[in-house]
């Protein structure tokens, strides 16, 4: 199995937890660095989508949590296509905000995030990265969509830690991002539900599946 675009290797850690065999591919050599710290067992290579250091027809399945929006996947497909074993799953997972819930529909607001449950359902072709996988292809099967609640257990604190490594809040002017971060600590500490300690941060994880055709 391969953990495409695998950062600091959360997802490698969690497939690896369930007894798959994992290759984790990431470009950036600094969080390469930070999964090869964390997991020094893993099979951990340097590679892109675009260029994948592996041989034809060697993994069943190719997943990518949170990074497909990086990839060119004009070129990405076609590789993906390659290591794939007839028959192989090529999926991508992301999370996103369950804003049916009040105080994370403000949340969202204030970093103006499209990464929301109902931002996802009304432009779900938006992005490239989407839209290539529901356009179809000669290599894969239609896709299949699916959506899963998964909530996260946060402090005002954890959670303002996690928002800081968002893109969106990582090329922010400093001044602002600080701004940012602070009413949004300011916001959590006032609720009722995220105030005191611990609570749960409701996401949805969304998947997209395909098989690579015979």
């Amino acid at each position: 199995m391969l953990d495409l675009g695998a950062g600091t290797g959360i997802l490698t850690a969690a497939l690896a937890r369930l007894g798959a065999d994992v290759i984790a591919v990431e470009p950036d050599t600094a969080m390469l660095s930070e999964l090869r710290r964390q997991l020094p067992a893993a099979r951990a290579l340097e590679g892109s989508a675009e260029t994948l250091p592996l041989p034809d027809r060697t993994v069943d399945a190719v997943l990518c949590g949170q990074a497909m929006h990086w990839f060119d996947m004009d070129q990405a497909l076609p590789e993906i296509g390659r290591v794939l074993v007839p028959g192989g799953v090529f999926a991508g997972l992301w999370n996103v905000d369950d804003d049916r819930v009040d105080w994370v529909a403000k949340v969202a607001a204030m970093v103006k995030s499209g990464t929301t449950l109902s931002g996802w359902r009304a432009t779900p072709d938006e992005t490239t990265d989407h839209r290539v996988l529901r356009e179809g292809s000669s290599l894969f099967t239609p896709v299949e969509e699916r959506e899963f609640g998964n909530g996260q257990l946060r402090s005002a604190d954890s959670l303002v830690a996690a928002i800081a490594t968002t893109s969106r809040l990582l090329i922010m002017d400093e001044a602002e991002r600080a701004r940012t971060l602070a009413g949004i600590r300011d916001f959590l500490l006032s609720q009722q539900e995220t105030a005191a300690g611990e609570f749960t941060r409701p996401l949805v994880t969304v998947a997209l599946r395909t098989a690579r055709r015979p």
